[in-house]
């Protein structure tokens, strides 16, 4: 179409930039017709956005910055909440362009954090290494709806030559900080890979926390899973975690009668599992407090500190993607 429209008499005195404005129209228009059809259209990309919005949501309530080596000097929670909001912005939005202009925004914010910090009176030099784990860090605080499906909408929808340079940088990034949390473990923070567990645990049950417990010893030991657990527990966990149900997204009308005797399987597979856990958990002591190693002199060098005020910073340079 951006041929025919160059070639065709009536643009013929047109501007590259009238010819750019035509096109991005047509885009917008074209997609957001289709956006029904095309946004999250498959079973596979509704499922990838519940499970990166589920462990983002357990990710939340323990992973701090100083787990992801962001340095002190860039702790600035007004500009991390800004970014957050942009990012958060994308789902607003059906056209691949306007979803495209919310992640740059939200990079943006980052780039003049960073720029800030590296003229303030710190002359602390904040480049590229510093960027990724700041977004790393907005995109689980922000947990923006749908991550997968508007990323991969942008991918496939958004003109290729508008895919380049600095646009390009900062969508790979995100495309980067998405796949790093999809992936990520104790081994990818700097946490101890037992305590990652434990605090995933942890997580989890605070979450279930409105909702009756069948197993009571598992609410009264609650308090003591910030400790160290025992190396018995994590293996109940890790055999949890790598059960395979192949009929949770299934449908009813979907099942046959030869699936009754592989649901009875599976049912019985994580009752044992369950049943497994809760004598796990009984056999700690929920009236002790476990015991926690103490920190060495070296250890408490580490140890972040907060900063007395935060630093001025410039007003980032957000676009606006204009009325839906």
């Amino acid at each position: 179409m951006e041929t025919s429209i160059s070639d065709h008499p009536l643009w013929s005195g047109a501007s590259e930039e009238e010819i750019d404005c035509a096109v991005e129209g047509l885009e917008k228009y074209v997609m957001t017709k289709l956006y029904a059809r095309t946004f999250a259209s498959s079973q596979e990309d509704t499922k990838v956005d519940q499970e990166i919005s589920e462990k983002i949501n357990l990710l939340q309530k323990f992973v701090r910055p100083e787990h992801l080596d962001i340095p002190e000097a860039l702790h600035n929670e007004t500009s991390w909440l800004l970014a957050e909001k942009e990012l958060q912005k994308m789902n607003a939005f059906k056209s691949p362009r306007e979803k495209l202009l919310c992640v740059l925004n939200c990079c943006r914010v980052i780039n003049n954090l960073l720029l800030n910090v590296s003229m303030s009176a710190h002359h602390v030099l904040a480049g590229a290494d510093d960027f990724l784990p700041v977004l790393i860090y907005v995109t689980i605080k922000a947990n923006p709806p749908q991550l997968h499906s508007n990323l991969k909408f942008i991918q496939l929808f958004r003109r290729q030559s508008k895919l380049v340079s600095e646009v390009a940088y900062h969508f790979t990034n995100v495309m980067s900080a998405k796949l790093f949390i999809v992936d990520l473990d104790g081994n990818s923070l700097s946490i101890d890979e037992a305590e990652f567990q434990e605090n995933m645990l942890a997580a989890r049950l605070t979450k279930g926390d409105t909702r009756k417990d069948p197993c009571p010893t598992l609410q009264s030991a609650r308090p003591t899973y910030q400790g160290h657990f025992s190396r018995k527990l994590s293996e109940e966990i890790n055999a949890l975690d790598e059960g395979d149900y192949p009929f949770m997204e299934a449908k009813p009308g979907d099942l046959t009668v030869t699936d009754v005797e592989i649901l009875l399987n599976l049912y019985k597979d994580v009752v044992k599992k369950y049943s497994s856990l809760c004598r796990t958990v009984r056999s700690l002591s929920p009236s002790k407090e476990p015991s926690v190693m103490p920190l060495s002199e070296e250890a408490k060098l580490d140890l972040p500190v907060q900063p007395e005020q935060q630093q001025h910073q410039q007003a980032p340079d957000i676009i606006d993607p204009g009325p839906e």
